[in-house]
């Protein structure tokens, strides 16, 4: 895992496409503006658990 510190106002790029910028900080939380093409999803990660846990089929045998 790759870890940076940054300020306000200051920027993450990964690769081409997609830049990360911290919007805000108050107290323990960070407010983080993201901009990617379209063809991206970006979720928060409990949101992509439960799309992945929706999507996945029931392995259970009745």
């Amino acid at each position: 895992m790759l870890v940076l510190s940054r300020k306000k106002d200051e920027k993450i790029v990964i690769g081409d496409s997609i830049t990360l910028m911290v919007i805000e900080i108050r107290g323990d939380k960070v407010r983080l503006g993201i901009e990617a093409p379209r063809d991206v999803t970006v979720h928060r990660e409990e949101v992509y658990e439960a799309i992945k846990r929706e999507n996945t089929p029931d392995t259970k045998q009745s």
